[in-house]
């Protein structure tokens, strides 16, 4: 008799998206604005995260599937732009993974007072890079207590930033200032810049939707899963950037070491609670790969079956797995870590974690106007859930988003001020960007080229 298959339960749902969407490791960057990204939350969750939860669940109920995102620009927009999507959405990965390698050593030095450098570091990261690679590859259904247990481990974490931030405010006071003024935007350059985190730590919710033949009735467990997902996230994310405001002063806010910074500064010195929170932030960036590369993955497997990626990303093992990607994941990964001491005068962590975050933003400039242009071509399929009103606010939803996905990439990589600090930090940035997109471009026609080859020939023959 054939085994049962596992099944992803609401509640698993609801982990689940904690554990793809709260992003721990980017709260210091956010911090960096200042008190005033409070401000900032609050208008980017409801002009940004409540239109994005709501077309994502549109989206990801109506047109269910493996493909995710890759699906609906492809029904929008065509294969070719499908194809363009679907390598921005996938090359964040590897950087992204490279960047959280780099933190690894760097947290796992600061909690155990080790100074790991040169091959020792780079030998650690690689084990990182290539043990998410290996778990990754696993069905969703056997590593779930992964992502169950990696959401407990965030939300201690949070909930002790938080508790530690309200307690040392009411006892000894705030590093920051939290007057009206300062909680107001400031519009300077630099809060601007890092607008781009904030939008980037909403961003995972067609993650869940990929995972819809994994649950008992997705058309219901998908919008029930980012509402009460997107409910506690917000939550966390506002608890942990009070904790971390109230212990360090913005301008000595490190953006790797944030985190466990706050936590000694709250303490007052680094002690064994200290190292449990620091092994609990290794453990979350192992299992934040492990969760996104089953989303990941599925969208970069699914494009190489329609031919609009190379065929390597369409290979499989024997349980189905897109093991293709994963490794291919792996070496981009071993590639940059490899190469990132080659850098000059840069914070590692800080230069691959912005490239990723501006690649990932840049896929998602598709996902609204697909949302719009299915709705124009193609009213009459049935949506078991509809993003409720007229056409007033399907624009409203759909266009602001996008607009602000725009500015905060714009804020990311281009010099705004013409300092040197500012040319330094996002130079690179932006060359990295466009030679990204240079790539996807030739990678993505190279794929065309191939597959209209191979229907030349079997016409031929």
């Amino acid at each position: 008799m054939e085994t049962e298959k596992k099944k992803f339960r609401l509640f698993d749902a609801v982990l689940m998206s904690v554990v793809v969407i709260m992003v721990v490791e980017s709260v210091a960057p956010a911090a960096a604005i200042g008190p005033s990204q409070f401000f900032w939350w609050f208008f980017l969750l409801i002009l940004f995260f409540i239109p994005y939860g709501l077309i994502s669940s549109e989206l990801g109920t109506t047109y269910a599937g493996d493909g995710g995102l890759y699906d609906w620009v492809k029904q929008a927009f065509g294969p070719r732009w499908g194809g363009r999507l679907a390598w921005l959405y996938w090359i964040n990965y590897p950087i992204w993974m490279a960047s959280l390698a780099v933190l690894f050593v760097q947290v796992g030095g600061q909690i155990f007072g080790l100074k790991l450098t040169g091959w020792v570091s780079i030998l650690i990261q690689l084990l990182f890079v290539w043990v998410v690679v290996l778990v990754g590859n696993k069905p969703v259904s056997e590593s779930k207590w992964i992502m169950n247990l990696a959401a407990f481990a965030k939300i201690v974490t949070i909930l002790a930033l938080g508790g530690l931030g309200i307690y040392v405010a009411m006892t000894r006071g705030v590093a920051n200032s939290f007057s009206v003024h300062s909680l107001l935007p400031q519009m300077n350059l630099s809060g601007l810049s890092n607008l781009s985190v904030i939008i980037f730590n909403f961003l995972g919710f067609e993650v869940v939707a990929t995972m819809a033949d994994d649950m008992d009735n997705p058309k219901k467990q998908i919008p029930q899963a980012i509402i009460y997902g997107g409910i506690l996230i917000a939550i966390f994310y506002l608890l942990g950037a009070f904790g971390m405001g109230a212990a360090i002063p913005t301008d000595k806010l490190s953006a790797s070491s944030g985190l466990i910074d706050s936590f000694v500064l709250l303490i007052g010195h680094m002690n064994w609670f200290v190292v449990l929170i620091g092994i609990f932030f290794l453990y979350i960036l192992v299992s934040e790969m492990i969760s996104w590369a089953l989303g990941v993955n599925y969208v970069a497997d699914y494009a190489g079956k329609d031919h609009v990626l190379p065929q390597i990303f369409a290979k499989e093992d024997a349980k189905g797995m897109p093991v293709g990607t994963g490794y291919l994941n792996g070496i981009v990964a071993t590639i940059l870590v490899i190469a990132g001491p080659l850098l000059p005068d840069q914070n590692i962590f800080w230069a691959f974690f912005s490239l990723n975050v501006v690649a990932l933003l840049l896929s998602y400039t598709l996902m609204f106007p697909a949302f719009w242009e299915l709705r124009r071509k193609d009213p009459h399929t049935e949506r078991p859930f509809h993003v409720p009103g007229g056409s007033v606010m399907i624009n409203l939803m759909t266009w602001v988003p996008e607009v602000l996905l725009i500015l905060t990439i714009i804020f990311s990589v281009v010099p705004m001020n013409g300092s040197a600090a500012e040319i330094s930090a996002k130079v690179p940035v932006l060359i990295g960007v466009i030679i990204t997109i240079v790539i996807g471009e030739i990678v993505v026609r190279y794929a065309e080229h191939h597959q209209a080859q191979l229907e030349n020939q079997t016409t031929k023959d």
